[in-house]
């Protein structure tokens, strides 16, 4: 199978261009592991987390009870996803001295990492070390998977896990029809993490069915249908062991989907259907109710929170494969893993475009799309080079300074967000200062651990003490609980704050701007994300700016 060139820089004498990049790849994976390791205990909780705690005591209950006790299968509709994700971190809090959501967080880090870690051997594999070294850095510096990886316990595990399935597809193209019990391995691993955290995982089949034709089209024309059928019989046999283990894994970590075998397509038609009492969120300056989002919202939010470089580079990579599927020089395995790669990056998102399901909390659903789009973006790149390096080697470094250019820019507003990167919009949507007013930004309340810590130390800091025979009372508009875990056992949290002495308030656009005293500001880019008032002696109906849904 022919692939991308990696000669298409020029490197010092002695230094082979594989070497460097591969050398470089590995640098930014341990600075990636080092920054995250540093700063996973700034990223706080978010909506989901204490129920998704839940759901892992429930698990772990379950399993140690010998599954008598069953209220796992239960509980809220987190019984209908995976709980690997939640279980692994129940599990290393035991062992490690951490708080359980400082250690939900570190345990994101290294999802995460390994997350980077899959996709540059993915991007590696497909186009070579420069494409690898491109894929890598362009998710590295990607804010919206970058801060999704610390406090998304669904969609982000979701994510590696549909990487590494996509490894095993392309391992698979590759080596047919004689697979190798790694591939094999790597393909049952894959689907069982995937469809054990989401049943969306299934999305994957559908990946494999229509990027193989290119294959099995050539096979039946060049062996005969006899042959062909053979060998796809032969295929299909030795990847059983496999898909027993994708089994099992998928059982371990959503039991509820082996309880009866028709229990995931029961999940797949329950997600179909918006399954939550509606609520309204802003979309293009206006408030829209989620289930009647228009089928412009993923385009629109993929365009305006993608780096600009990668949003280029995805382009050029989806045009590049256009392009080569017709092409007779392009080997048909080549074709096979490039329009894998493709559906990988754009075909959930098409499907959501026609069938318009309810959509909410911006792109976070549709991470899993993004580590194939670097995948493509690498392979383009590299492409790019290649193309330099044969007609006009001394626009190279030109080329290399604007993509560098674009990761800087990027890798700045990601340290100007943090640790809210999962935020994120580019410069063409004019950053989070100009997307504030049409879009949502702080969806996860993640500003509330922040805006937490900087009411307490003001009260330290000032020597203040609630009232004798109470604790601080503090009116919260956003999640209740990462405010209660933030600011500890001293202070009582709740909606009514007519009695609080405190209100603190979420940037979003249904929490109201006080007229009170603000005590405590969390901005970014001249966007408030949460505030703390005094409200001690006032009286405030309410947080809401609209009716409570």
């Amino acid at each position: 199978m022919s692939s991308i060139t990696t000669s298409a820089i020029d490197t010092p004498a002695r230094r082979s261009v594989e070497r460097t990049c591969d050398d470089l790849a590995i640098l930014v994976l341990a600075a990636v592991a080092v920054v995250a390791g540093l700063t996973f205990r700034d990223y706080g909780l978010g909506w989901d987390d204490y129920t998704h705690a839940e759901y892992a005591d429930l698990l772990l209950r379950m399993y140690g009870s010998g599954f008598k006790d069953t209220g796992a299968l239960s509980f809220a509709n987190l019984y209908m996803y995976g709980g690997g994700f939640d279980m692994a971190a129940a599990l290393l809090h035991k062992v490690i001295a951490l708080e359980l959501f400082e250690t939900r967080r570190l345990l994101g880090a290294i999802v995460g990492v390994t997350g980077l870690a899959v996709t540059w051997r993915l991007g590696r594999r497909v186009g070579g070390p420069l494409a690898g070294l491109a894929a890598l850095l362009l998710l590295a510096l990607c804010p919206i998977f970058y801060g999704h990886m610390f406090m998304n316990p669904k969609d982000a595990p979701f994510a590696v896990a549909m990487a590494i399935l996509m490894l095993g597809l392309v391992r698979l193209a590759e080596e047919y029809p004689q697979p190798s019990p790694r591939t094999i391995l790597i393909v049952g691993l894959g689907a069982g993490l995937s469809i054990g955290s989401r049943i969306l995982g299934g999305l994957a089949l559908i990946y494999a069915l229509v990027g193989f034709l290119p294959l099995f089209v050539d096979e039946f024309h060049k062996l005969g249908t006899r042959e062909a059928l053979h060998r796809f019989a032969h295929v299909v046999h030795v990847l059983v062991p496999g898909l027993i283990l994708g089994y099992l894994i998928m059982g371990l970590i959503w039991p509820w989907s082996v309880i009866e075998p028709a229990n995931p397509f029961r999940a797949l038609t329950y997600f179909s259907h918006f399954f939550e009492k509606p609520w309204k969120e802003m979309f293009d300056g206006a408030l829209v109710s989620v289930p009647d989002m228009p089928w412009s919202y993923l385009p629109t939010l993929f365009a305006l929170q993608l780096p600009e470089v990668l949003l280029a580079l995805t382009i050029a990579g989806v045009i590049g494969t256009f392009m080569a599927l017709p092409r007779g020089d392009v080997a048909p395995r080549r074709k096979t893993i490039l329009l894998m790669l493709m559906l990988a990056a754009i075909f959930p998102i098409l499907v959501a475009i026609v069938k318009r399901p309810a959509l909410y909390n911006g792109i976070r659903h549709f991470i899993f799309v993004v580590p194939p789009m670097t995948v493509l973006a690498g392979l383009a790149f590299a492409r790019g080079m290649n193309w330099l390096k044969e007609n006009r080697r001394n626009w190279q470094p030109a080329a290399v300074a604007v993509f560098s250019f674009g990761l800087l820019l990027s890798l700045g507003e990601m340290i100007r967000l943090h640790p809210y990167q999962y935020t994120h919009f580019n410069h063409i949507a004019g950053t989070v200062r100009a997307a504030d007013d049409r879009y949502m930004l702080d969806y996860w309340g993640l500003a509330l651990k922040q805006a937490s810590d900087g009411l307490r130390e003001q009260l330290d800091e000032e020597q203040e003490v609630p009232p004798k025979g109470r604790k601080w009372k503090v009116a919260v508009c956003g999640p209740q609980r990462p405010a209660q875990v933030a600011l500890g056992p001293d202070f009582t949290i709740g909606w009514d704050s007519h009695a609080a002495d405190f209100a603190m308030t979420l940037g979003e656009f249904y929490c109201k701007g006080l007229t009170a005293p603000v005590m405590v500001e969390i901005k970014r880019d001249d966007v408030v994300f949460a505030r703390v008032y005094d409200i001690r002696g006032r009286s405030i109906s309410s947080l809401l700016s609209i009716p409570a849904p």
